[in-house]
């Protein structure tokens, strides 16, 4: 989240530079909830010094054998209206702790500004896009007609908006998820295998709850309720929740490979075949950890960390810088990564690097000391796919069809396939 003290500060400024961000409903109740706290808990400190003179006053009646009886009086109601403002405060905070959960951050100054995709800016162009002698076909045709891709008996197990790869589509996969970790891996990540199942908290400390609850799988136990990654930045960014750095520790690469699962509780008629927008999918996800002085250059390499497997599978593409509106709830800056997609004639994302700035490290209180014996700092943090691998799946089906119906395997690719040349 954002700084509370700015909020307080400098509401109506914070409020102008997030009209194209989407501000919650009540949002501008913000201001007199705080002065109503403040003003409570300015009562509560009277009260309790005045608690603090009766104290002897009544001890020295009782002493002298006077009657202490008005002063007890107003002690005991001079307590329990203590009580009752201490209840109102504690509600005030919960309502502006929802608010500030919901209040988007601020985009940083090089954001195109805007209130959806129409205002983003491609800042380049990678690769040239092949020239068919036949009409590409979609990677669902081309799946489906090489047996590797099954939707129909997917859909009788599961419901839609699920797949079943089997043979080669499962190699395929699996040989993408071990080509993406150790590309990662040599560019300085350390390899995580986490859990798929978090705590509330841990959701709500990278900035999925509250705002897309809906989008989440999640148990039934509201004792001990767990929620099914719907990436496993989740997990990456809640590691060091509450712990507090040198800046010599910093920064900090992670990568995983996890299965991640999204109700797309928004998403009603978009994408209903192939494998673009599935409940369940497969991600390679990066995440860093950095000083605030450092994020935007780290920002610029985690980008390229992502390019850099798009180009060795030789999958054109471009990247694009997301507007002020188009950019999810945490994001100050975000790079879409767009590959070429012959079968469907369009770009489609299929990586998002983001600088958080310290809005996740804020939720999660993850810290670092700057130098010995100076006040802790938030690091910033930053994510992105390196890559959605369903996605990248889809890029090369489409990409590297031939007219017999067979699927070339990038050069890349093919250690991880056992020397495997071409689906057929």
């Amino acid at each position: 989240m954002i700084d509370p003290k700015r909020l307080r500060e400098d509401f109506d400024s914070v409020k102008q530079l997030l009209q194209t961000r989407g501000l919650p409903e009540n949002f501008d109740s913000y201001p007199e909830l705080e002065r109503s706290r403040r003003s409570m808990l300015q009562e509560v400190e009277s009260i309790r010094a005045n608690k603090n003179k009766l104290g002897p006053e009544i001890a020295q009646k009782k002493k002298s054998g006077e009657d202490a009886s008005a002063l007890l009086d107003e002690l005991k109601q001079s307590s329990e209206r203590e009580k009752e403002l201490n209840l109102k405060i504690a509600e005030t905070e919960q309502a502006l702790q929802d608010i500030e959960l919901v209040i988007p951050n601020i985009a940083d100054e090089t954001v195109p500004v805007g209130s959806d995709e129409s205002a983003n800016r491609e800042e380049k162009t990678w690769g040239k896009k092949r020239a068919f002698a036949f009409d590409p076909r979609p990677h669902w045709d081309v799946g489906e007609a090489l047996g590797i891709l099954d939707f129909e008996r997917a859909a009788k197990i599961s419901g839609a908006r699920f797949a079943l790869y089997r043979g080669d589509g499962a190699r395929l996969e699996r040989a993408l998820i071990n080509f993406m970790l150790d590309r990662h891996r040599r560019a300085g990540y350390i390899e995580l295998c986490p859990p798929l199942l978090v705590r509330r908290e841990a959701m709500i400390g990278s900035g999925q709850l509250p705002k897309f609850e809906d989008d989440a799988f999640k148990t039934s136990d509201l004792e001990n309720q767990h929620y099914l990654i719907p990436t496993s930045e989740v997990v990456m960014c809640n590691i060091h929740a509450d712990e507090i750095f040198t800046a010599e520790d910093l920064p900090l690469y992670y990568t995983a490979f996890t299965p991640c699962f999204r109700a797309e509780a928004g998403s009603h008629g978009r994408d209903v075949r192939g494998l673009i927008r599935l409940h369940q999918f497969n991600k390679v996800e990066l995440v860093k950890l950095t000083t605030p002085e450092t994020s935007f250059e780290e920002l610029e390499k985690l980008t390229r960390d992502a390019e850099t497997i798009l180009e060795e599978l030789a999958l054109p593409y471009r990247r694009v810088t997301l507007s002020s509106g188009d950019m999810g709830i945490a994001a100050c800056k975000t790079y879409d990564l767009e590959v070429w997609l012959p079968g469907m004639n369009d770009y489609r994302e299929i990586s998002s690097c983001s600088n958080t700035w310290d809005y996740q490290a804020r939720r999660t209180k993850t810290r670092y000391r700057p130098s010995a014996g100076e006040k802790p700092r938030f690091v910033h943090m930053l994510n992105g796919s390196g890559l959605a691998v369903g996605r990248t799946v889809v890029a090369i089906l489409e990409n590297y069809q031939q007219q017999d119906g067979s699927v070339e395997i990038p050069y890349a690719l093919r250690p991880y396939m056992g020397g495997q040349e071409v689906i057929r």
